[in-house]
């Protein structure tokens, strides 16, 4: 395979990454931290096809990514109140919100019955969510090496494994995501990151 690389500007580029999702191929694209490798949410193959690409562990969830708060119900179900308050309050930005997730989704995006979703701060990536619907998207790298910030560092570990890099130029990087888990009385935090348990109490 070759590896594809279009600028994210270039008017074929949503096109093309629309006419590759949809065959059931993956698609690498810049977030607000690093880039991305992502397929449609529903579709099992190509989930599995990330595990593959990345040499990632099976036992390892896959996020899913929205363009916009409009969009959870797609993925998740009996939504919490407090959920869609915090969504409202911090997307898009530096929060994945673990949720029940609907039982239609495929298996391999969770071994568990929820499932983390997030809105990212990045036009280029909700152009393409708004365009194609969620996303499983994880980062575009062999599993548990550098997460990449340019399209070189992701064709540097992927190139060969992957049909198409949307080049978005460098993305800003920082820190990941904070990871709170909604679905039961009270939130808990399974990853720190910029947004506290103090102000996800508060909303």
């Amino acid at each position: 395979m070759r590896t594809e690389i279009l600028l994210a500007d270039n008017p074929l580029a949503i096109p093309r990454a629309l006419e590759i999702l949809h065959a059931g191929g993956l698609v690498a694209f810049p977030t607000d931290t690093v880039y991305g490798l992502g397929c449609l949410a529903f579709d099992q193959a190509a989930i599995e096809s990330i595990y593959v690409a990345k040499d990632r562990p099976l036992e390892k969830a896959i996020p899913i990514l929205i363009a916009d708060v409009d969009d959870l119900d797609r993925v998740v179900r009996d939504l919490p109140e407090r959920a869609r308050r915090l969504a409202f309050r911090f997307w898009p930005g530096p929060l994945t919100l673990v949720l029940p997730k609907r039982v239609d989704l495929p298996a391999a995006i969770s071994a568990t019955d929820t499932v983390g979703v997030r809105v990212p701060d990045n036009d280029i990536a909700r152009t393409l969510l708004r365009a194609a619907g969620p996303m499983a998207v994880t980062s575009a790298n062999f599993s548990g090496r550098e997460n990449p910030r340019t399209v070189s560092e992701v064709i540097r570990q992927l190139d060969g494994r992957i049909p198409l890099v949307l080049d978005g130029g460098e993305t800003r990087g920082g820190v990941p995501s904070t990871v709170a888990d909604v679905s039961g009385a009270e939130p808990v935090i399974l990853r720190e990151g910029p947004i506290t348990l103090e102000q996800i109490k508060s909303t």
